[in-house]
Parts: structure tokens; C-alpha cells; sequence
């Protein structure tokens, strides 16, 4: 949530920094806003609204000079979207400009202390506290009353400051007395230090440096960090010394373009085919009848030991997650518990000798997540991941884990993310089914079965201009009710969602049974019913209670298997999936779904890429 990107070198900043926060902008658009050092004095613009209606606007109206600059685009938690409230913040003497993200839970009771030593706030902010905090700190170095141990007054400020934090940051700091520093800091937030020739970056997400350079030193948690033009030392505030490690970034800045396509969230839902087939890339073993990774760091035995799997997820990732516990029950035999990672954290959930935590996590950065994935590591149990991000917190964090190499999301509601998820956990059931009861004739059927599903995802992608036609004849619907049952139940789940995610239409995904206990009294002749009825061993089951729906003459859009004509006389629409076994039906179920949302949310004349209140990789509890 929310998005940094600052600058240090020989070039004009302001370009860069506008550049960075449009790539950030799905991070947080509530406001922006950019500080940048102009010879002497700091010059901040900052803006409420959208990054080209409010600070673009403003930048070209009055622009900024200076080699030295922070930005920030939000997404509000202290302080409602206002201009005021916008990033950078100023500490007291105005010498100061900080750009947050996170929450500092003690920020009430720092700023009363502040206001009894003559302090005066102009926002309703958490980060206007902290800013004024270091200017506090600061003083104290300069006047001498606080001796520095690194020679940098700033670091050493910033650093005093964050000693006296509860919560969260991720942090960039700029001065006019450091005309060629930024202090950057962490703690779980992130941030990454973009490495260049004679200049210099930081971000929170490398989608904002990418287009810069390809180097790249990912903060850990208690970093502090003195960035300057030529070089950049990182010290830890809980060690003595701080774990520092140049990685490469694995995309391009055409990955994480838009290109041809109308919106990201559409490119990311045509890249599934592409998406599905690096999940499984290299991880097919026909010779073996099972699935292969790199990167669990168990051994067979091990393996073999686990008596109980916890999967730990949060929005979409946690459907996936429940398709997970029933991929894993079914091939290996093992009992699943799939907990919300934000519950797992504050319940005293039983965990016996030989259980192991999964987290799943598009961005490798959901603080929800990762706090669960540290709750479990503390209990002395193993925590595994399947993660998108390589260099990711819970990525290096974690004690082992799976990439989904699905390239970059940068559509707020996940997709191309959430099939990647569910390919690679299909191939997990299958690598722990092999090692207990699961027949090789099974594995190899299911095996065959994943290698064809991108170009079935492919045959579904070319429906796109009939699952138009169905949604712009629902578009105006008040209320949606998405039904499956077995394997497409948690799919529903994920159709609601997405649906209210980006049309804010409401929606509620159940299980069809589920439905005659009581949702069944919603039903009427306005209210459109999404039914998920492949023909799976669910198939009689679920038409039943498609029939129940019908006498009650609400409108039904089916979901079917290809060749079910006799869909079409209890259906009003119908849009045909390809025939795969039970199983993979999540699959391909989430494919058409995501396009009915995505064509419902344009004819109401929503911004499907960023949707109200929401924004990308969730890193506030």
C-alpha cells in the first residue's frame, strides 16, 4: 500500500520521480505528492486525486528543479485523502521532507509529547508526527546534545527517531543540509535501493526503477539506509552489522507495460496461457509420474514426515488457498487447515510436531502473511511459500518455497497471480501424493491434463466478445450470487470478489448447497445467479440446485462443460469451458469470470485497474 520512489544524481529528479509514481500508482491514488531539493530550499507539490488529474497537473503548472527528490503516492490510513494529508511531510523547522509507508501505532502519544515542546501539525497524519520526531532528534545532533556514531547527523536522526516507533515504515528522508543524501528505512514496508552510474534510487516497489537499472539491494527490516549519488551504506538498527546482497531484477520494463491492451488488469488476464505455462515449466516430470521444485529445501523424508499442512493466505490468495486443501486432502492424503494469515496470527492455533505452515502471496509483502509466516517460524515449525516476487520479504524469509514466474501484477485485483497459484498448487498436491498413495497412472492423467490447460485458457480467452454480450446484459444488476460446489466452490468465492472488487456491484459467492439455508430468500427475478456446473461428480448435485433457483425465476449464467446442450434449457446464458478433469476446473472456471467482471466494471464506467479504497500488495495489518 501506498508508493515511494525517491532520487539522487546529476539528473533532473522531478521527471523521474512523476515517472516512478505513475508505475507506483496502483500501489495507493488517493493523493500524491513530491519534495525536491532546490538549491537550498525544499520545494514540495502535492495533490489529492489521481496522479495525471492532481500532481502531473500541478508539476506542470508550477515545476520543481533539483538533482535530489522523494515522492509518494497514497493510499489513506491516518488522516482522510486530502491535499493536506498528501505526502511529503515537513518537520517543524521545514528542513525536513519524509515520505512513509505504513502505520506507527504509538503516533498519538508521540505527537502530544511533540505539542507540549511547542510543535504544530498541519496534517492529521501518523507520518507528520514521525517527521517531526527526526527534526527533533536532529536538533539535539546539531546542537551537540546527542553525539552521532556515524558521522551523518541525518542517519543517526532518523535512526533515534525510529527507536522511539511502534508500527510499521517504509521510509525515504531528505534535508537541505545533505543536498546529495536520502536515508531510507524499513520496517515491514518495503524498499529497495535502485543501483545506477552516478545516480542512485529508492523505491517500495521495483516496477518504479526498473526502466533505470536492473540492480537492485532489497532492505530488510530495521535497515537504515544513506543513499547518496555514488554509493550507499546500509546499517541495522537491531545488529550491529546489516546484511547487504546486489540482486538483479528478472523482468523488463516492457513486462510491467501496459502495451496494446486497453487496461492491465485485461493484459494480465491474456497472459494466463503464458502465466500457467511458466508455473508448470520444468516442474513436469513424465518420466517420474510427478512434479519436481527447486526450491523446497526438504528432503524426501521430511517430506514424507509432514502429518498436517496449515495454509496461511489473505483476499485472493486465501480461494486459492481452499482449492489447495482440497487438491492436497484428495492426491496426498494429508489433512488441510486454511486459515485467514491475519487470524492464524492472533489465535492460539494447535500446531503438532509434524505440521508445516504454506503462505501464499502474489507480492511476497502481505503483512498479514508475513506476520503468520514469522508466527510459525517462532513456534519452531517449518514455513513454506508460494510467492511471485523474487527478493520479496517472505521470499527470503520463508524456509523454503515456489515461484510462480508470472511476471509482474500490476492490476489491483488479482489474476494472472491467482491461476499461476492454484497451477503450482496442483503441482505440489501432486509431488506430496507421490510420496504416500497416489498411483502413477493417476499422476500421469493429471500430469497430461496441466500441459494442456494454456490452450484451453486460450480457447476460453477467444469467448471474450460473448462473455461481453452476457455482462453488459447484467451490467445494471444491484446484487450478484455466485454458486459452485466441490472444487468450483472456492472459484465462486473468487467470482464474487472480483465483481465487487472492481464494479462494486454486491455480490456473494456460496456453496450451491448452501443456498436453501437460507441465501435462497434474496432470490428474485432481478437478482442474476452465476452457477459454476461443469460436468464434474458435482453435476447432478449442483443442477438440482440450479433448478431451485430457476422456480424461484431468477436469472441463471451457467458455467458448463463443452458438449452440455442440455444446459441450455434451465440456463439463460451459457459460457462453455473446456473439458478437463474435476480438479483443474478451478482453473479454468476463474478465466471466464475475471472477463465477466472486467467487461461488467467497464459498462458501469468504472477504472477497472484501480478500484475505490483498494490498492496493490496490502502491507498494513
Amino acid at each position: 500500500m501506498c508508493g515511494i520512489i525517491g532520487y539522487v544524481g546529476k539528473k533532473s529528479a522531478s521527471p523521474i520521480l512523476l515517472e516512478g509514481l505513475r508505475r507506483l500508482e496502483y500501489r495507493g491514488y488517493d493523493s500524491a505528492g513530491v519534495a525536491v531539493l532546490d538549491k537550498t530550499q525544499l520545494v514540495v507539490r502535492k495533490k489529492l486525486g489521481k496522479i495525471d488529474e492532481g500532481i502531473a497537473r500541478l508539476l506542470k503548472s508550477e515545476p520543481v528543479v533539483g538533482s535530489l527528490g522523494i515522492a509518494h503516492t497514497r493510499w489513506a490510513t491516518h488522516g482522510v485523502p486530502a491535499d493536506k494529508n498528501s505526502h511529503p511531510h515537513f518537520d517543524q523547522s521545514e528542513k525536513i521532507a519524509v515520505v512513509h509507508n505504513g502505520v506507527i501505532e504509538n503516533y498519538d502519544a508521540i505527537k502530544q509529547k511533540l505539542i507540549r515542546a511547542g510543535h504544530k501539525f498541519k496534517s492529521d497524519t501518523d507520518t507528520e508526527v514521525l517527521a517531526h520526531l527526526i527534526g527533533e532528534h536532529y536538533l539535539k545532533s546539531k546542537s551537540g546534545k546527542r553525539k552521532t556514531e556515524s558521522g551523518n547527523e541525518l542517519a543517526q536522526a532518523v535512526s533515534d527517531a525510529l527507536r522511539e516507533v511502534i508500527g510499521t515504515y517504509g521510509l525515504a528522508v531528505i534535508c537541505t543540509d545533505f543536498p546529495d543524501t536520502i536515508i531510507g528505512a524499513r520496517r515491514g514496508s518495503p524498499l529497495i535501493i535502485g543501483l545506477g552510474k552516478d545516480e542512485n534510487f529508492l523505491s517500495s516497489d521495483a516496477n518504479a526503477i526498473v526502466a533505470h537499472t536492473k540492480k537492485v539491494v532489497y532492505l530488510n527490516d530495521y535497515d537504515v539506509a544513506t543513499i547518496t549519488p555514488e554509493r550507499f551504506d546500509v546499517t541495522n538498527l537491531g545488529t550491529d552489522t546489516a546484511n547487504v546482497q546486489i540482486s538483479n531484477l528478472e523482468f523488463s520494463q516492457e513486462d510491467a507495460a501496459r502495451g496494446k491492451h486497453a487496461h492491465f488488469m485485461l493484459k494480465e488476464i491474456y497472459e494466463q496461457p503464458q502465466t500457467v505455462a511458466n508455473a508448470l515449466r520444468g516442474r513436469l516430470d513424465f518420466e517420474g509420474a510427478t512434479a519436481k521444485f527447486g526450491g523446497l529445501n526438504m528432503t524426501p523424508a521430511e517430506l514424507r514426515g509432514i502429518d498436517r499442512i496449515v495454509i496461511a493466505a489473505s483476499g485472493t490468495s486465501w480461494h486459492a488457498a481452499l482449492v489447495g486443501e482440497y487438491l492436497i486432502e484428495e492426491l496426498a492424503q494429508l489433512p488441510v487447515e486454511v486459515e485467514f494469515a491475519h487470524e492464524f496470527c492472533y489465535r492460539n492455533c494447535p500446531l503438532e510436531k509434524n505440521t508445516v505452515l504454506l503462505v501464499l502471496s502474489q507480492s511476497g509483502e502481505t503483512a498479514d502473511t508475513l506476520a503468520a509466516l514469522r508466527e510459525a517460524k517462532r513456534r519452531g515449525h517449518r514455513a513454506l511459500a508460494i510467492i511471485n516476487v523474487v527478493g520479496s520479504t517472505i521470499a527470503r524469509e520463508s524456509d523454503g518455497g515456489i515461484y510462480m514466474h508470472a511476471g509482474p501484477e500490476i492490476g489491483v485485483a488479482s489474476t494472472k497471480a491467482f491461476v499461476s497459484t492454484l497451477s503450482i498448487l496442483t503441482l505440489l498436491a501432486i509431488h506430496l501424493g507421490r510420496m504416500r498413495q497416489l498411483s502413477a497412472k493417476r499422476a500421469l492423467e493429471i500430469l497430461h491434463a496441466l500441459e494442456a490447460l494454456p490452450k484451453q485458457i486460450e480457447k476460453i480467452i477467444a469467448q471474450n466478445h460473448t462473455i461481453k454480450k452476457v455482462a453488459k446484459k447484467y451490467a445494471q444488476a444491484d446484487d450478484f450470487f455466485f454458486l459452485g460446489r466441490g472444487y468450483t466452490f472456492p472459484i465462486a468465492l473468487e467470482g464474487a470478489l472480483k465483481l465487487k472488487e472492481i464494479s462494486y456491484i454486491h455480490a456473494e459467492g456460496y456453496s450451491a448447497a448452501e443456498m436453501k439455508h437460507g441465501p435462497i430468500a434474496l432470490i428474485d427475478d432481478k437478482t442474476p445467479t452465476v452457477f459454476l456446473v461443469p460436468q464434474d461428480a458435482m453435476y447432478e448435485k449442483t443442477l438440482a440446485n440450479l433448478a431451485m433457483i430457476r422456480a424461484r425465476k431468477g436469472p441463471i449464467i451457467a458455467l458448463a462443460t463443452e458438449g452440455d446442450q442440455g444446459i441450455k434449457r434451465v440456463a439463460d446464458d451459457v459460457i462453455y469451458l473446456p473439458k478437463t478433469l474435476d480438479l483443474l476446473n478451478p482453473i479454468l472456471a476463474t478465466v471466464p469470470l475475471q472477463l465477466f467482471a472486467y467487461h461488467i466494471a467497464l459498462a458501469r464506467g468504472c477504472d477497472v485497474d484501480k478500484p475505490r479504497n483498494l490498492a496493490k500488495s496490502v502491507t498494513v495489518e
